[in-house]
């Protein structure tokens, strides 16, 4: 008697398909690599494709992150992957103009340039949309086409290489056997969670997200809180620039962080945060990510072809999507439990009426 009503409250809690759709991903790539599950250990080193979905969605995770508080604000953020670019640009520029590359002192310099750059950016968006009124996708996709462009001429249209192993360990670097990237992503998620679950931050971006003017009037300042959003999400993509450009020793301004602004969209609203604004939920983008990431290591397993696949993940993203929608559920599943049921009160109805008729007989 109990087992439905939990099971219909755990179907209907909002991570329940995002974790089931993730399962069913990793359980399909079984067949096409046995040990897809095997962990080993190599020189000190933990190898296998769960850890590898972790490494390579390290950047995804990030930037889906920050684009979740933009989202919950009512906004949206199409700038993230020429803030990809532009970080791992001038970072790997600078760090490439050094006599000593490994030298820690630049390094931390050049990690401070491509942040610094990063957060310049956000705030850019954020004075375009708070402070100017411009609509978001409209104030984004500045960035999104001169960025690029701005990539692009720092370094000269060219891929820049750096050889420095303290920039190296932060995308392709290993830490207590594991990726050091993975680290930095729990760290950012771990500060996010604790900033919007542990103090009122969360519960201000979700009131701006749901009626802007109304918090205005009741005394929460809006315009900081879009600015500070806009801000965060261009931080965490400078993160993201700097794993990916780490990852490979170079940057590549025409491809670095390239539609990365797409799956970090898809991810959040996978995860069940509306693009309406109001209530979000960081684990559920955390999963969202990984469910694009594995998604995308399903489609390389499998073998699906190559002028396929874009077709392939946009269908799941649309059923997964599907199955988050409860007017969905209620039409598909619900039409089918309610064709069982509506022949059962018929008998009910009709043994009123048969004693009535007596009764009227006597009267």
């Amino acid at each position: 008697m109990t087992t439905t009503p939990r099971w219909r409250a755990l179907t209907h809690h909002h991570l329940f398909w995002p974790v089931a759709v993730l399962v069913i991903l990793l359980l399909v790539n079984v067949p096409f690599t046995p040990d897809f599950f095997a962990i080993k250990m190599t020189d000190g080193h933990l190898y296998g494709s769960l850890v590898s979905i972790v490494l390579f969605g390290s950047p995804l995770i990030l930037v889906a992150v920050g684009m979740t508080l933009v989202i919950a604000t009512g906004g949206i953020d199409l700038s993230v992957g020429a803030v990809v670019a532009i970080t791992g640009a001038l970072t790997c520029s600078y760090i490439s103009d050094q006599a000593d590359q490994s030298a820690l002192s630049g390094v931390f310099l050049a990690l401070g340039i491509g942040l610094a750059a990063a957060i310049v950016c956000g705030l850019w968006n954020g004075f375009l949309v708070a402070r100017m009124g411009i609509q978001p996708i409209i104030a984004t996709l500045i960035i999104m086409v001169a960025g690029r462009g701005v990539a692009q001429l720092i370094t000269d249209g060219q891929i820049i290489t750096v050889n420095s192993e303290p920039y190296k360990l932060i995308g392709g670097g290993y830490w207590l056997t594991l990726p050091f990237s993975i680290f930095i992503v729990a760290a950012v998620v771990a500060v996010t969670v604790a900033l919007t679950r542990k103090t009122a931050l969360g519960l201000l971006v979700e009131s701006v997200g749901g009626n802007a003017e109304a918090s205005r009037l009741v005394g929460i300042r809006s315009m900081r809180i879009k600015i500070m959003v806009y801000v965060f999400c261009a931080l965490c993509a400078g993160i993201a620039g700097l794993m990916i450009s780490s990852n490979t020793s170079a940057a590549d301004g025409n491809n670095a962080g390239l539609w990365i602004e797409l799956d970090a969209i898809l991810a959040v609203v996978i995860g069940g945060t509306s693009l309406l604004g109001g209530r979000f939920s960081i684990g559920g983008t955390v999963v969202g990510a990984l469910v694009i990431q594995t998604l995308t290591t399903t489609i390389y397993t499998i073998g699906v072809p190559t002028q396929t696949n874009l077709v392939f993940k946009a269908a799941v993203v649309i059923i997964v999507c599907l199955m988050q929608s409860p007017k969905f559920r209620a039409k598909v599943f619900g039409a089918k439990r309610g064709g069982k049921q509506t022949a059962a009160p018929a008998p009910a109805e009709t043994a009123p009426a048969a004693e009535a008729s007596p009764k009227m007989e006597v009267s």
